[in-house]
């Protein structure tokens, strides 16, 4: 099955244009997108194919659109439109395409009470998991680094999971919503859980993420089957091709979670307490009878690279560190 039609209607050319690039770039998006910069062209065409969702400037909007048969129409609205296109929900189009696209998705999904009526087209999602039982090891580093090398190639996902990330403080700006609005949802069944979650992703360069929660209950209190429903959605319903799950220590059953990836990367420290602890979760790992999570760990050291201070850039920085290095190696021997 061919995906459903996003459509995108503007007059200004360049406008149209690069928002229909970045749209073709952005790898989860579930639609196949078609950009006019005519009324006439995007008449023509709607006679002739359905169109799930349009966002169409006000200036284009017209009868002849109206009539034509389409899931939903959103307005890319200058700041103010015509009364009578009050009864459509509308973005603005002064903002980053980021942005707009995150707005587009939470309309989008309001009104969808059910999963759309499209098939995903993508290769089976792989799930990555980075768990350590030590702490200050660049557990959080190497996955952020991972998954944004990982996403100059592949559709990526980045999910932290531990109680305190840092996040906000790191990158120094706040989220309207977060895991936890996320975790919500999934807890109440929520049948509209993809365009939750599609309204909520942000970016770092290629890397799609999710804001971490800010309370540490969000993830205590989250039980397994929770996550178990949350990542089998990620996994069946969105375009991810790779998922990259920073865990915690505070996830109860954390090792039904570890037994979902293909693949675990376990930073360890060479000192004897570090060791010690290592060798204890090994055995719980046994006791637990979960023998296939040790056969699936690799263990790293992740080089420890100059930090700087907080900054919005830091984790584009990480990529081109002395980190990034390792671990552009460690993929590279992973594909011999």
């Amino acid at each position: 099955m061919k995906k459903n039609i996003f459509a995108v209607c503007d007059l200004e050319v360049d406008y149209a244009l690069n928002f229909m690039d970045y749209l073709n770039q952005k790898k989860n998006i579930p639609f196949e997108i078609q950009a006019f910069t005519a009324v006439e062209n995007l008449i023509s065409y709607g006679k002739k194919t359905h169109i799930e969702l349009l966002l169409i400037s006000g200036r284009a909007m017209c009868r002849e659109v109206r009539e034509l048969d389409i899931g939903k129409i959103i307005i890319l609205s200058e700041g103010v439109h015509p009364p009578e296109l009050d009864q459509y929900p509308s973005v603005y189009k002064y903002q980053s395409s980021s942005d707009v696209i995150r707005e587009v998705m939470e309309c989008y999904g309001a009104e969808k009470k059910t999963t759309p009526q499209y098939t995903v087209l993508k290769k089976t999602t792989e799930i990555l998991g980075v768990f350590s039982p030590l702490g200050r090891c660049l557990k959080t580093s190497f996955a952020l680094t991972l998954g944004q090398i990982l996403a100059k190639d592949k559709a990526v996902l980045y999910l932290n999971m531990e109680e305190y990330s840092g996040f906000e403080e790191l990158l120094g700006k706040g989220f309207a919503h977060n895991l936890s609005d996320l975790l919500y949802y999934v807890r109440q069944d929520n049948q509209n859980l993809l365009h939750k979650m599609n309204s909520m992703v942000q970016t770092i360069g290629n890397l799609h993420y999710i804001p971490p929660v800010q309370m540490p209950a969000d993830i205590r209190g989250t039980a397994w089957q929770d996550w178990e429903q949350l990542i089998q959605m990620i996994t069946t319903e969105s375009s991810y091709e790779v998922v990259v799950l920073d865990m915690g220590s505070g996830i109860d059953d954390n090792f039904q979670l570890l037994d979902l990836c293909r693949r675990i990367y376990m930073p360890v420290l060479s000192d004897a307490v570090s060791m010690c602890k290592i060798a204890q979760f090994e055995n719980l790992v046994r006791i637990w009878d979960f023998p296939q999570i040790l056969e699936k760990t690799v263990k790293i050291k992740p080089p420890f690279h100059m930090a700087t201070a907080p900054s919005p850039n830091y984790m584009e920085q990480l990529i081109w560190s002395e980190l990034g290095d390792y671990v552009r190696e460690i993929l590279r021997k992973e594909r011999e």
